[in-house]
């Protein structure tokens, strides 16, 4: 074991240099480096294939595709959330002019709780963004019924769940629109990007429009719409790492495996386990550190820190306790019980393809170390 170079939460997978130049080569020799250019059409024609979705927008990163998200759908008013998530998706609302309101999360999936959802339905409520923590998928079907029943959009921050099906379908398919994260830490990464996900081509031209300044032709601007648009060097970047995917999300499996296995026997450490996908994609590995373990979350959180093992607290603290949330009534710890007691118990360990198994089993055994200490 090489207990001396330091093992980080996440590390991005990046294909051999030498199989990226051909595409830079043609991007040079095209002079075309964005506005759709040959690249970013070939990239969402292989997205769609790959997810097994109908139409795909590609984006220059998540945080934009949620907040184009919400203006192609038109939402107003007040929108039911997660406080448990990166605080892109609560930001996105705020840039739109919405109000967040905080429910709980479900203690075993960490998801939003859809029994919550609908007892915080008020006059004003207009959607709910739901995020897929994690990669597990939410109990989509619940607030596909709420939101029928009650009128309300849905959306989903599907950063965490590239790849992940249901019943041998994409996770994508749910909600109104589905906005994925091509970020460098994410399982399928472009540098930077992102995408929206949507039902039909009509949706589909209206986000191209919106990310695109609003344009139509060039003498044509029909909404006030953004530049979000993707680059010729990610897309080609994003067609090449399409090829290698499954092999990462594979041995991503293994890691996860090899995990559960041995933090099994350690008491007062709990897996985050699967919420009912029928393939996960393994993007996070969080354990819950519970009371009965020997010492607290940030004790043993620093005791792996001091032994060079970079793990991370998602998501602590809760969005909902930053200072643009925390002054609202259901940002208020009370109100939150399951996702206040899950942010002081979290910890997410190391997980990527090049991570070793000798440096997984160095988690493991500091973990059980710490388990044993009085």
């Amino acid at each position: 074991m090489n207990h001396g170079k330091p093992i980080y939460v996440t590390q991005p997978v990046l294909p051999p240099l030498e199989q990226f130049l051909p595409y830079l080569e043609k991007i040079w020799a095209s002079k075309i480096l964005t506005n759709a250019g040959p690249f970013h059409e070939q990239f969402e024609d292989a997205l769609c294939r790959y997810l097994g979705v109908e139409q795909v927008s590609l984006f220059t990163n998540c945080t934009i595709g949620l907040i184009t998200a919400l203006q192609a759908l038109n939402i107003q008013g007040e929108v039911i959330t997660t406080p448990y998530s990166f605080v892109a998706t609560a930001h996105a609302l705020l840039w739109n002019r919405l109000t967040p309101k905080f429910v709980d999360i479900d203690p075993q999936t960490l998801n939003i709780d859809p029994r919550q959802i609908e007892a915080a339905i008020t006059p004003s409520t207009t959607a709910i963004l739901a995020v897929h923590c994690y990669g597990h998928p939410c109990d989509v079907h619940a607030i596909e019924r709420i939101a029928r029943k009650h009128g309300l959009r849905v959306i989903y921050d599907a950063a965490h769940a590239f790849g992940v099906e249901l019943a041998g379908r994409s996770v994508l398919e749910h909600g109104d629109l589905s906005i994925l994260s091509f970020h460098a830490t994410k399982v399928f990464n472009t540098f930077e990007g992102g995408a929206i996900v949507s039902p039909d081509a009509g949706m589909k031209r209206h986000l191209d429009h919106l990310k695109n300044f609003g344009f139509v032709d060039e003498v044509t601007v029909v909404t006030a719409g953004i530049n979000g648009k993707m680059s010729e060097f990610n897309a080609a970047l994003g067609l090449l790492q399409l090829q290698g995917v499954d092999a990462a999300i594979e041995r991503r499996r293994q890691i996860d495996h090899r995990y559960r296995e041995g933090l099994r026997g350690i008491d007062g450490i709990d897996c985050v386990g699967p919420s009912g996908e029928s393939r996960p994609n393994h993007a996070y590995f969080p354990i819950l550190v519970r009371p009965h373990f020997p010492r607290a979350r940030d004790a043993l959180y620093q005791s792996l820190l001091d032994n060079g093992v970079i793990a991370r607290r998602y998501f602590y603290p809760l969005i909902s306790s930053f200072g643009m949330y925390s002054q609202m009534a259901s940002a208020q710890p009370e109100n939150l019980p399951q996702a206040t007691q899950v942010a002081s118990q979290v910890i997410c360990l190391p997980i990527y393809p090049a991570l070793e198994d000798d440096q997984v089993d160095r988690v493991i055994e500091l973990i059980a170390m710490a388990g044993q200490s009085r």
